[in-house]
């Protein structure tokens, strides 16, 4: 059941709503009251996760099945149901989106003094799993219309010793993936995708996934599909889907399911316990069967939030190629005049959440301090990172809450 805050009456006529959305709230607080609930005025959380009554029950079949918790058959399903999804040969599942980043970079044989191109603008698990494999993350500057990586300036950072770009699809919306394909091959690059925010997202019907060698996915908690936490790596290549297998799974070479056969079992190589649950890809499988219905929620909240902010001057949504599907896995506003913080604060006043996604990697404590003087400057991803702000979002996200927050934003 949802839950809903209210604040005085005073504040809320304070913010100039409609009658209509008033009696919306009046009603809320009525039922409040006859169920003996204490209120105070509508508290309106970042996200949402989306689940239905099948999601319960398959979570539910497999834990009273009282086996075959860790690994069983929803494992093979959810992969194969990922490989169709995305039109590859392979998908393999981790139980998380860095950690799937991080075994597919071992996977490539990313070394001591490889350098990987990556953006300053996304969450720092992508830096990370390029220092986590042994190589240096080299940070590029992003464009201004997708906030993906900037081709040209990826050029400029290539040096003998790039081996990889990897190029962020930001919150739900395509990166100039089809430049930086072509940088790739010229090259003689690997491009590995860093689609962990854009599930289902494509460039006319080419989806974000199935353009690089490999591709990382994430099912987080706040991403379009979920199993709490988790992620796949999904690719054509059978020799790099053999090499995640054993890394995933402690270097061992598995051909039956290692909890319940009696085969004994060869350690080839250093690995990792990096599976993911049978449990969370029962949920991932009942997820992914209505993704398009998530997704076309998304985009009608979305336009309908587009649509509301128009007329405040100091907002601007992102606004990417028309041949972009973009899937809106954040709503992701710029907020100009200087602001962003005013916004913040206003927001949490009336018990709104807003978040910054994403503040620059390249000057957080740790690669300051890794990288020193040498820190690039990314005039792009600063200027970007200043004014970006995330707005609560999700796919039943109510026009009344929407409303709401054009009410609070319209008194800045």
């Amino acid at each position: 059941m949802n839950s809903y805050y209210f604040f005085n009456d005073s504040n809320i006529l304070d913010l100039d709503l409609d009658l209509e959305i008033l009696v919306y709230f009046k009603a809320l607080d009525r039922k409040s009251k006859k169920n003996k609930s204490t209120i105070k005025f509508m508290s309106i959380p970042l996200f949402r996760i989306y689940h239905d009554e099948e999601d319960s029950e398959i979570v539910k079949n497999v834990i009273e099945s009282g086996k075959n918790w860790a690994i069983g058959e929803y494992n093979d399903t959810f992969e194969k149901m990922l490989a169709n999804y995305f039109e590859r040969n392979y998908a393999i599942s981790f139980n998380s989106g860095t950690s799937a980043l991080f075994s597919l970079l071992l996977a490539y044989g990313i070394k001591n003094g490889d350098e990987v191109i990556v953006p300053s603008f996304t969450f720092i698990s992508t830096a990370n799993s390029v220092l986590m494999a042994g190589g240096k993350p080299v940070f590029a500057d992003i464009e201004l219309e997708c906030l993906g990586l900037e081709p040209e300036d990826v050029v400029e950072k290539i040096t003998p010793k790039t081996k990889t770009i990897i190029p962020v699809h930001y919150a739900g919306c395509p990166c100039k993936i089809k430049e930086l394909k072509e940088i790739a091959e010229d090259y003689n690059l690997l491009l590995l995708e860093d689609a962990a925010e854009s599930f289902g997202a494509r460039i006319n019907d080419k989806k974000v996934g199935s353009f690089g060698d490999s591709a990382m996915l994430s099912f987080c908690q706040n991403k379009i599909i979920t199993t709490g936490e988790g992620g796949a790596i999904v690719t054509d290549s059978e020799e790099i889907y053999e090499k995640l297998k054993l890394i995933r799974s402690h270097g061992r070479l598995e051909k039956t399911n290692y909890f319940t056969s009696n085969d004994g079992f060869s350690y080839i190589q250093l690995g990792y316990n990096f599976r993911l649950s049978n449990i969370l890809a029962a949920l991932g499988v009942s997820q992914l069967k209505k993704v398009d219905l998530i997704i076309k929620k998304r985009q009608e909240k979305a336009k309908y939030y587009n649509n509301l902010l128009d007329d405040i001057s100091f907002i601007e949504p992102l606004k990417p190629p028309r041949s972009y599907f973009h899937v809106y896995q954040l709503y992701s506003i710029f907020v100009k005049e200087g602001k962003r913080q005013i916004v913040i604060d206003t927001l949490k006043e009336h018990k709104i959440a807003s978040k910054i996604y994403f503040d620059p990697v390249h000057l957080s404590p740790f690669y300051k301090k890794l990288f020193g003087t040498k820190s690039p400057v990314l005039q792009n991803t600063e200027r970007v990172s200043e004014e970006i702000l995330s707005l609560p979002f999700h796919p039943e996200i109510k026009e009344e809450e929407m409303l709401l927050i054009k009410g609070v934003l319209d008194k800045i």
